[in-house]
């Protein structure tokens, strides 16, 4: 099995000896000289094979957007979900409501092939996808439709693609313990708690008159605690800058301790959390961050989507590596250049790492067209 704490020792070593030729400072300096968690530059790539149209669509079907994916854990293939040939990020035309499609895929990791298909008639626009210790699938869909009879809920589905249980209100958004609010992602704690990540709009909002607006008009950006069985127990967080507030919680994920991870998208951060709800510490190395994938040995893999010339001038699109005890990167997967973004170039919103230590990129609505399907492999070195 592929160890990514040796691909950290790997990685670690390449960019000390990379400052050795830049810096004659102690190891320390060396390595901070080296890299630019800005662009990349000095990071070594570890994954530097990517397959392109890698997953299987059903005949007659077109490649829609996604912004997730996982790693199933009890066989390692890749679970994920297309937007039923919707090149966008939700909203009216074609989804899928309007063209109610299977969006949830397992594909075999290794050959792209098939391996379940399912969801039809339930979703309006997915968006975050995990995959619990038993092999239930959970997704958000975070978009209503025009009839306020789907979206804004989480779903979880058997292995089989079974319906097992919808929190939210079908179709109609708010911010209660009843309601979510264009839920971003969801995740399950050991002990069966269900944490949803809610509220999209706050990654646009740039002014403190704008967050007060969104906030009075019952915008969301809050993490919701559930039960196992679905029934609420506690929520924190509103749109805002500070610790403990978040604009755009666009991905969860937990650590080793038991800590969650989100992805704090619009202030560019993630920040690490209880299950409580209380604050512990912050990583500000990884960008624009629309997902994160912690591996069982603690590298960190954040995929920076949205980084622009408007939005995070200077930074690079990519995937972005580090420790989880650090706020440090030993790699980076880079993006393609592309006309679309002639600074940041283009990478995808959703990653996962087989144990292998390939990493597969789920490509979302700025991504598609370069990409030509909604799912990328990285290779990793040597393989």
């Amino acid at each position: 099995m592929f160890s990514t704490r040796l691909l950290m020792s790997a990685l670690f070593g390449a960019v000390i000896l990379a400052g050795c030729a830049a810096d004659s400072g102690p190891p320390t300096a060396m390595a901070n000289s080296a890299a630019n968690p800005i662009t990349g530059e000095g990071l070594p790539n570890p994954n530097p094979t990517r397959i392109g149209s890698w997953a299987t669509l059903p005949a007659e079907r077109e490649w829609g957007s996604t912004a997730g994916l996982d790693i199933d854990p009890t066989d390692g293939h890749v679970w994920g979900y297309e937007r039923c040939a919707s090149g966008s990020a939700g909203g009216p035309g074609v989804n899928c409501d309007s063209n109610p499609v299977d969006p949830i895929f397992k594909f075999d990791r290794n050959t792209g092939e098939i391996l379940a298909n399912f969801g039809a008639g339930v979703f309006v626009t997915p968006h975050g996808i995990y995959v619990d210790d038993e092999g239930n699938v959970w997704a958000t869909d975070f978009a209503g439709n025009a009839d306020g009879t789907k979206g804004h809920q989480v779903h979880k589905f058997s292995p089989m693609g079974e319906l097992l249980l919808s929190l939210g209100t079908a179709g109609q958004p708010g911010n209660d313990p009843e309601h979510l609010n264009q839920p971003n992602d969801v995740i399950v704690a050991t002990d069966g708690s269900i944490f949803v990540a809610d509220g999209h709009t706050g990654q646009n909002l740039t002014t403190d008159q704008e967050m007060d607006e969104a906030r009075a008009a019952g915008l969301t950006g809050r993490i919701v605690k559930y039960s196992p069985d679905g029934e609420y127990i506690m929520e924190w967080g509103e749109i805002g800058t500070d610790h403990g507030q978040f604009r755009t919680p666009h991905a969860l994920e937990f650590d080793a301790q038991g800590r969650l991870w989100v992805a704090d998208r619009g202030n560019h951060r993630l920040e690490i959390f209880d299950q409580q709800g209380n604050y512990l510490d912050s990583r500000y190395q990884y960008g624009r961050i629309s997902d994160l994938f912690i591996t069982e040995d603690e590298m960190v893999y954040a995929i920076d989507s949205e980084s622009n010339r408007l939005r995070h001038i200077n930074w690079r699109n990519g995937v972005r590596i580090g420790p989880v005890d650090q706020d440090l990167l030993v790699g980076f997967i880079p993006p393609w250049e592309s006309d679309s973004r002639p600074h940041s170039g283009v990478t995808g919103e959703g990653v996962g790492v087989d144990e292998d230590g390939n990493v597969y990129v789920a490509e979302g609505p700025a991504s598609l067209s370069d990409a030509g399907s909604a799912f990328t492999k990285y290779v990793v070195a040597g393989m």
